[in-house]
């Protein structure tokens, strides 16, 4: 790119060190407040580049907007979307990046704890990496490369646009979300406020992903409760709610139907959690699959080994509880395809060869979609998420700025 001097390893680095980790057992929103920390960073940083709407709202939504430069002010507006927050899978607290110079492609040992070791048979595409600039955890914490890499590029694109005023775009809306981790991210959102037509979320992985099929989901809950009595006088009286759930759990398919037994577009049920005692036992499951037709299917099949279980145990009372999580973009997105082909396009056009894959997962841009927003995912280079291995390379994340720097000119000629 012309006139491009990179800032994305100066601002990763200060937003990894930003504890945002989510907090699934809050009920506030959002769930930790500690992410409005980083939250009020980029806002600031926002307004320093001349973005004078830039603002963080009571729910920790961070809003602003590079306007249209073209003499045509009637294009679609465009959005770019990460999130702030990291996975409550593994500690976010005083993450240490360390900056790998020039990678080997020999294993890196992370300092805190030297059974760390991330190697390229662990992580084949750091085989790929070598001779890039690679950044890490310190081995006690995750990296927060998902999603603050994605932070970073759309942080990096605005400070490009905003020192190149040639470069043509029509109207940027940028938002940085809380809680995308823990399914909430999008819950209080002000689409008014948002004002796009299209979008973008910057959460994928390897250099030249562009993901526009994600899973649809689905969230089970089953609450079983036994029967109480005195252990010492227990016999014949008392049924473990705990003793059931297990049963129930263990009656689970052990072959299939599992995330360590499918890929691709294989769905699956997956327990999370189990919680309670003797009294009462809540067991969460979360629901899969790429059609969503299915989970009605994977819920009925699931309704059905719970309630066999149940019928050694007549006497007890349980509930069988689903709720909506989200839905496959691509069934919003497929109406609107040159949202997703703008984006192969701008990779080409960047030196990138597109590699069109799906998600095993969701994304915002899974929600943003049937709220109105088409909003395919491209990739940061963050591999290992949710890891002490996570890694991102420098390289991928210029290379993102340079991906959304054609995208924007491309949606000028857009009819």
């Amino acid at each position: 790119m012309k006139n491009y001097t990179s800032t994305v390893e100066k601002r990763f680095i200060k937003y990894a060190k930003v504890d945002t980790t989510a907090d699934p057992n809050s009920s506030t929103f959002p769930s930790s407040m500690i992410q409005k920390n980083l939250g009020k960073i980029l806002v600031a940083e926002l307004l320093e580049l001349n973005i004078s709407d830039a603002e963080m709202d009571q729910w920790g939504y961070v809003y602003a907007t590079l306007e249209n430069n073209t003499s045509n002010k009637s294009l679609p507006t465009i959005c770019f979307c990460s999130h702030m927050d990291t996975a409550p899978d593994c500690s976010g607290t005083n993450v240490k990046p360390i900056v790998h110079r020039n990678y080997n492609g020999s294993p890196i040992t992370l300092p805190d704890d030297n059974t760390q070791v991330i190697t390229t048979e662990k992580h084949p595409y750091l085989k790929q990496k070598v001779g890039d600039d690679i950044i890490t955890a310190s081995g006690l914490t995750l990296l927060g490369a998902d999603d603050k890499a994605g932070i970073a590029i759309i942080m990096d694109l605005v400070q490009h646009l905003v020192s190149n005023p040639e470069i043509k775009h029509p109207t940027i809306k940028i938002l940085f979300t809380p809680d995308e981790e823990i399914g909430r991210g999008v819950d209080h959102l002000d689409m008014v406020k948002l004002n796009a037509d299209y979008g973008y979320t910057l959460d994928g992985g390897v250099l030249g992903s562009i993901e526009d099929e994600s899973f649809s989901a689905d969230a089970v809950t089953v609450t079983i409760n036994g029967i109480t009595a005195h252990p010492g006088y227990a016999k014949g009286k008392m049924v473990s709610a705990m003793k059931v759930a297990a049963e129930f759990v263990d009656a689970l398919p052990k072959d299939e139907w599992s995330p360590e037994t499918t890929l691709d577009r294989e769905g699956f049920i997956h327990p999370v959690a189990i919680n309670g005692g003797m009294e009462q036992t809540v067991i969460q499951f979360i629901v899969r699959d790429h059609q969503t037709s299915k989970l009605k299917e994977y819920e009925n099949r699931l309704e059905e080994i719970l309630n066999k279980v149940l019928s050694n145990y007549p006497d007890l009372a349980t509930s069988f509880e689903v709720k909506e999580q989200y839905r496959n973009m691509k069934e919003v997105i497929q109406n609107v395809p040159f949202v997703t082909d703008y984006a192969i396009k701008a990779m080409e056009n960047a030196g990138i060869k597109p590699l069109p894959t799906i998600i095993r997962g969701g994304t915002d841009g899974s929600r943003l979609s049937f709220m109105g927003l088409p909003c395919p995912n491209i990739f940061t280079g963050e591999l290992a998420i949710h890891s002490r291995h996570e890694y991102v390379s420098i390289q991928d994340m210029e290379k993102g700025t340079a991906t959304l720097t054609e995208l924007v000119q491309l949606w000028t000629a857009h009819k």
